[in-house]
């Protein structure tokens, strides 16, 4: 009887956790959920009108005008981690500087529109300005470090290996261009057929492309809030030492991202959890920075480039990581720009009728729009090449004739590279 009763005690117990996980888990995706359709939307307008082509062709080098330039390209690109080192990857065998991807790859997952606004809402703005200047600052410090000891060598080593063409994640996804291209206003191109139809591609791309980490991250989060008491993260996070919280957070941030396994906007709602614990203003900053350093994308890495060049990244970027951390906690101290209170948005579920769930209701409907525009113009059909590599990157000189044709409309078929006239996409060489 004892015995019985005791595991109903247990199991009671265990309910009870998970249930107060999942309400803290669900009160934070009803706080962002309308920011997160309003961020992809805004996100898939952008590279509804900015061209993959066009990127290869402004980042020749690692000068600082290419590094800028890889910068601002990146904020236009899709803020999936997995899809971001993918088309790094692909710039870089189309000749762009290895530099340059690496920037572009950062600002893609760092800098974007959505992460800015879920940032925002669950952090504050001071976390959001902090991540618009540490990320140009990162890129600064990496770049500086690849032209001091970023060896010729290894580079050819890396570019050998990423002519290899293995394939990693979110490959079709990555090499997806549909932008909307030629005459007329950039309202015009925007309002048109096609460009609706590239933005509605986008928008459920990116989600399809992310959702993953988005939920592991806010269960993950909504775990932690849950179940790990306040004191331990204060003695972790070292909250009784001023000083050396500030030195250490930077330091132990990345860490702590890196075996989280999530990426991409995920790893805010983590962030948030973390910032209530203790941890210092910078070491939320490198947290969100080190998305790209998680051990998956590390395993991408060592098939793109070599376990040389991935070994190498690991260190450039977590120092740069690192460093970017420590110069915006002095930054923000010195301006007063670090909130006093530990705030961020981690509650359990409550729904109320309020500016939250009108904006949240609007935006259900928006994505609805796009989602029947995505369905009724093949989107279905390019879902399931998302995850596959795609052909006709290399050069073949068997002297046969190749064929080129759209992954969503297989009937377009052309003798030579193009557009599918249809809805936009690249031709893609077929397998013999």
């Amino acid at each position: 009887m004892n015995t019985a009763a005791g595991r109903l005690f247990t199991v009671a117990a265990i309910t009870t956790a998970i249930a107060e996980a999942s309400s803290f888990a669900f009160g934070m995706t009803w706080e962002i959920l309308w920011a997160l359709v309003l961020g992809f939307a805004l996100s898939a307008v952008v590279q509804a009108i900015v061209s993959k082509e066009s990127v290869t062709r402004l980042l020749p080098d690692d000068s600082p005008r290419s590094i800028a330039i890889a910068c601002g390209l990146g904020v236009a690109s899709s803020s999936c981690s997995y899809a971001a080192v993918a088309l790094a990857r692909s710039l870089f065998r189309k000749g762009a500087s290895f530099t340059a991807t690496m920037a572009f790859e950062f600002a893609s997952t760092n800098l974007v529109i959505e992460l800015g606004i879920i940032t925002w809402l669950l952090l504050g703005w001071q976390f959001t300005f902090a991540e618009f200047i540490g990320g140009p600052i990162m890129v600064a410090i990496l770049a500086v470090a690849f032209r001091l000891t970023l060896k010729p060598r290894l580079l050819a080593e890396a570019r050998a290996q990423a002519d290899r063409g293995l394939a990693g994640v979110m490959e079709g996804h990555a090499t997806m261009d549909m932008s909307v291209s030629g005459r007329g206003s950039l309202a015009s191109r925007i309002a048109s057929d096609r460009g609706f139809t590239a933005i509605s591609h986008y928008f459920v791309m990116d989600w399809a492309a992310i959702w993953r980490d988005v939920v592991v991250g806010l269960l993950i989060a909504g775990a932690l809030a849950a179940w790990v008491p306040e004191a331990f993260w204060q003695s972790f996070f070292l909250v009784e030492h001023p000083l050396l919280a500030k030195i250490w957070g930077p330091l132990i941030a990345p860490l702590v991202s890196v075996l989280s396994f999530v990426c991409s906007i995920g790893n805010v709602p983590l962030a948030a959890v973390l910032w209530n614990g203790g941890i210092s203003f910078g070491g939320v900053a490198s947290f969100i920075f080190a998305d790209l350093i998680i051990l998956p994308i590390l395993n991408i890495y060592r098939k793109y480039y070599g376990v040389r060049m991935t070994k190498y990244l690991l260190v450039t970027f977590y120092l740069s990581m690192v460093i970017a951390g420590w110069i915006l906690e002095l930054l923000f101290g010195v301006l007063g720009l670090i909130p006093d209170e530990r705030d961020a948005k981690v509650m359990e579920a409550s729904v109320s009728w309020n500016y939250t769930t009108v904006l949240n209701i609007v935006f259900l409907a928006l994505t609805a729009i796009l989602v029947a525009r995505f369905l009724r113009t093949g989107g279905l059909a390019m879902l399931r090449i998302m995850n596959m590599a795609p052909h006709g990157q290399d050069d073949h000189e068997d002297g046969g004739v190749a064929t080129y044709t759209c992954p969503m409309h297989p009937e377009v078929r052309s003798s030579t590279p193009g557009r599918c006239p249809k809805c936009g996409m690249d031709l893609v060489q077929e397998q013999p």
